[in-house]
């Protein structure tokens, strides 16, 4: 057994430092600040409008609409959180700190993007295409119960090395 440690043997936590520091430099950081509560506020409102035709069989056109335009919002997201994940962690997905995010990140696209080409290819009835936009939401949950954890987790890291930095 080898007793020699090195720095890259330490865990770093969710940044190192010079990821810190490019995340924080980053435009493509308050973009995402900005588009993610844009897009929970789309998410939610469609969700509204997909429960109104599922109990009474009206606004139909509205709830495609805000599916529709909750997937837009979804690619916004999507296409600027890789160059900003590109930008701090020099991979444009799959960076070893959002491994998983990524991953399920790749469902909840998959799932919006079947809904655009079912509802454009008319393929499915309107009760199967809200069945596959509940999928898609019910896995954009999910995913955003992912980031969300990682928020706080880089949160509370920042607060352990702001408390380091203090006692150094």
């Amino acid at each position: 057994m080898n007793a020699h440690v090195t720095p890259s043997d330490i865990p770093v936590g969710l940044y190192t430092a010079d990821e810190r520091v490019r995340r924080d430099n980053s435009v493509w950081t308050l973009v995402q600040g900005i588009l993610a509560p844009i897009q929970f506020l789309v998410f939610a409102i469609s969700v509204g409008l997909i429960a109104h035709w599922w109990m009474t069989g009206a606004w139909l056109m509205a709830a495609h609409v805000s599916i529709v335009i909750k997937t837009m919002t979804l690619y916004a997201i999507m296409i600027t959180g890789s160059i900003w994940e590109k930008e701090v962690f020099g991979a444009y997905l799959f960076a070893r700190p959002f491994f998983w995010e990524d991953m399920v990140s790749m469902l909840v696209l998959a799932l919006h993007t079947a809904y655009l080409a079912a509802l454009f290819g008319g393929l499915l009835t309107d009760a199967q295409l809200m069945t596959l936009a509940v999928a898609a939401y019910v896995s954009y949950v999910i995913n955003a119960g992912q980031f969300l954890w990682k928020f706080r987790l880089a949160r509370l890291d920042a607060a352990s090395n702001a408390k380091i930095g203090a006692e150094a």
